[in-house]
C-alpha cells in the first residue's frame, strides 16, 4: 500500500470548499491534504516548511506570484491542476560542474 505524503493546498480552511480537481490530483499523486488558511499572515513557503510538506497543490500558477512560487520551490514540489504542471523543488546541494 502506498504511504501518503504531506501536501499543502492553498486557499481554504474548509475541506468541502476545495475544488474536486485538487482532490482528484492529490489522490492520483498519493498525497494527503492539509489546508492553508487564506487569512494567514505567515508566508506560504513558511507554512509549507512548517508542515514538512512534500508538495503544494494549486488550482493554477495564477494563485501565487513568481517570488512566492520560487520560495515554495526551495522547500517543496509544486503541482498545478490547470494547466497540469509539475515544478520540482530546487536541489538542496546543486552539483558543481568542473571546468
Amino acid at each position: 500500500m502506498q504511504q501518503d505524503q504531506g501536501t499543502v493546498v492553498l486557499g481554504s480552511d474548509e475541506p468541502d470548499r476545495v475544488p474536486a480537481e485538487l482532490r482528484r490530483l492529490a489522490r492520483r499523486l498519493g498525497y494527503r491534504l492539509q489546508w492553508s488558511a487564506e487569512t494567514s499572515r505567515i508566508p506560504l513557503a513558511d507554512q509549507v516548511r512548517e508542515w514538512n510538506a512534500d508538495a503544494l497543490l494549486l488550482p493554477s500558477t495564477e494563485h501565487v506570484d513568481v517570488l512566492t512560487l520560487h520560495a515554495v520551490m526551495m522547500v517543496a514540489d509544486v503541482e498545478t491542476v490547470e494547466p497540469r504542471l509539475s515544478f520540482a523543488r530546487w536541489a538542496i546541494h546543486p552539483e558543481v560542474r568542473s571546468r
